[in-house]
């Protein structure tokens, strides 16, 4: 057990939450819905890299949603950051300690379907690993042949659906593909992409879902869309717009999880 584990349980002063849920670029908002929250920052918790990326807080934030105990995680460190793909290891293995069991991923992503546009969420039903690294790179048991079959919990993603159809929320269901980042997709990467069967791109998610598989966590997945990926419109891409856009999808997205939450179990 890390000492993070201890640091958190005594802070959580009782609760034992078993949804924990990351939230990506811009999607912060989420963290004021909970009510009688406890907010830890990363920087307190030895075990946990602090992220460098404007828009990711850094904080371990538990509470009530939707009368439901959770633990998020408002802020993710990305490969990019350090080089390093299991950046997020110590983060999931802590809640795992805390006896977490169901993982919600959000990120913010680009559209490569004019049918998924900016300001909606796509529900991840599959990924594509176009990043050449895995975060089990090293891992020393043979625990590291994690099955990936049924990566994205079925279950999970029919609440999800539900919940968005509940809210009158189009929710449409795509493949998520991980480019390492830090730099935007070429055009040509994204007809790549396209051919290959990708829904939307970004930068983040998949090595966090093959690290809560590998410590037998259950998985859902959403995209905020935040625009359409390189050479569909002519225009370059920012994370500025990242960040500007990502609000918009975000509030529906909160609004999903918080119908949702009751069937998460």
């Amino acid at each position: 057990m890390t000492r993070s584990v201890d640091i958190l349980a005594e802070r959580l002063e009782g609760r034992v939450p078993k949804l924990a849920i990351v939230l990506g670029s811009g999607l912060g908002g989420l963290v004021d819905e909970l009510e009688n929250a406890v907010r830890v920052p990363y920087s307190q918790l030895p075990e946990f890299p602090e992220s460098g990326v404007t828009g990711h807080s850094g904080d371990v934030v538990a509470g009530n949603l939707g009368g439901r105990q959770v633990i998020i995680l408002s802020g993710r460190i990305h490969y990019y950051e350090q080089g390093h793909p299991a950046a997020m290891r110590p983060i999931l293995e802590t809640l795992t300690g805390l006896g977490v069991t169901s993982l919600i991923l959000t990120n913010s992503a680009g559209s490569l379907r004019k049918t998924i546009p900016p300001g909606s969420v796509m529900l991840i039903t599959d990924h594509i690993n176009f990043s050449g690294t895995n975060p089990l790179f090293g891992e020393p048991s043979d625990a590291r042949f994690v099955g990936l079959t049924e990566a994205y919990d079925r279950s999970m993603s029919a609440a999800l659906t539900k919940a968005a159809k509940a809210e009158r929320i189009a929710l449409k269901g795509g493949v998520y593909m991980w480019f390492s980042g830090p730099s935007f997709e070429t055009p040509a990467e994204i007809r790549m992409a396209r051919t290959m069967g990708a829904d939307a791109v970004g930068m983040s998610t998949v090595p966090e879902v093959i690290l809560a598989r590998f410590f037998g966590m259950r998985v859902a997945a959403c995209s905020v869309i935040t625009n359409f990926a390189a050479g569909m419109t002519g225009a370059e891409l920012s994370h500025g717009e990242t960040k500007e856009m990502a609000p918009m999808g975000g509030a529906k997205l909160a609004r999903i999880l918080k119908r949702a939450i009751g069937d998460l179990a």
